[in-house]
């Protein structure tokens, strides 16, 4: 057979999804959207997803494009308009995406976008400035309930987890939501430029923001939001444990291309799920202290749709929207 013939022939076979998908991810250069400031959750998914699908040559290169700001907004509406039919470009995304969405009302149709896989799921931590006059959660809260315009909630965009979950706790504690502070920030880095400035009461983020700050003192931890402590950070209480009956996690995923076609997402699904079997993926996931929560295709495409119905009456409920 002919060279130009073979090849052609494998070009065909590709398409198909024939052949095995690690083969044809390996040469793909991908474009890695961020929807997200460098510093933040989605930035540090992102690159480490990227360079675990290079250790694990699910990938040729890949680029990375930070565009930040209104939850992910920002970057979603240029991704939708120019990533259609390319199955050579990905998006980061998460539960935040999600709350922004829906604390906007913005005519921006995630669902346009193809899901592909939910990687991982984490945590809120609160914390306060080493310097802080408050010692835990409960100083906070009986602060809030003398004044809740006094505490300054630091976090992501609004809709992020961390502003879900102040509001929740707020609403625990007999105050209403919309009188909370919330300061929301761009991305993580600047979220905790705030906080070691002292410039905000509280901060809310992952785990793995700060958790360098927290071991170093710079920050206090006072409460996450799981329902059990952190494996990797016993000495931190629950809300629960502490009587404010608030849990959320923070989960993130990936979505590709709108309109590509069956076989280019059953390509970059396995090309993903095969990553998250790395050691550069496993490694990363200990090092940011990430619950691996792999779900893929049409599962997760329904658990998506479940999860804007469930933080939509969560913010409701929580006197975020109406």
């Amino acid at each position: 057979m002919r060279r130009d013939t073979f090849l052609k022939s494998l070009a065909a076979l590709a398409a198909t999804g024939a052949l095995p998908a690690a083969w044809a991810q390996a040469g793909a250069n991908l474009k890695m959207l961020i929807p997200a400031n460098p510093g933040g959750g989605w930035d540090t998914t992102g690159r480490a997803l990227g360079k675990a699908m290079l250790d694990a040559k699910q990938a040729g290169t890949v680029t990375y494009d930070n565009k930040g700001g209104a939850a992910g907004a920002l970057g979603l509406a240029p991704f939708l308009a120019g990533a259609k039919g390319d199955p050579n470009q990905l998006m980061v995304m998460g539960a935040v995406m999600l709350g922004g969405l829906i604390t906007s009302k913005s005519p921006l149709n995630l669902m346009q976008a193809t899901p592909l896989a939910r990687l991982t799921t984490e945590y809120n931590v609160f914390v306060l400035p080493a310097n802080s006059p408050f010692k835990t959660m409960a100083d906070v809260v009986a602060q809030l309930k003398k004044d809740p315009g006094s505490v300054k909630w630091g976090g992501g965009s609004r809709g992020a987890t961390e502003h879900i979950a102040a509001a929740m706790i707020a609403r625990e504690a007999g105050v209403d939501p919309a009188k909370i502070n919330y300061v929301a920030f761009r991305g993580g880095g600047e979220a905790t430029a705030a906080i070691l400035g002292g410039n905000v009461t509280v901060g809310g983020s992952g785990m793995s923001e700060f958790a360098e700050y927290i071991k170093s003192g710079k920050m206090k931890a006072v409460a996450v939001t799981s329902g059990q402590r952190l494996a990797s950070e016993k000495d931190i209480p629950t809300l629960k444990e502490q009587g404010i009956n608030v849990e959320i996690g923070n989960w993130r995923g990936v979505f590709g291309g709108p309109g590509i076609t069956p076989a280019q997402r059953k390509g970059l699904i396995d090309a993903l799920v095969a990553t998250t079997k790395s050691a550069s993926w496993q490694e990363a996931l200990k090092k940011n202290d990430w619950t691996p929560a792999v779900m893929t295709g049409d599962e997760f495409s329904k658990f998506v749709d479940s999860e804007f119905a469930s933080l939509r009456a969560i913010m409701a409920k929580s006197g975020m929207i109406s």
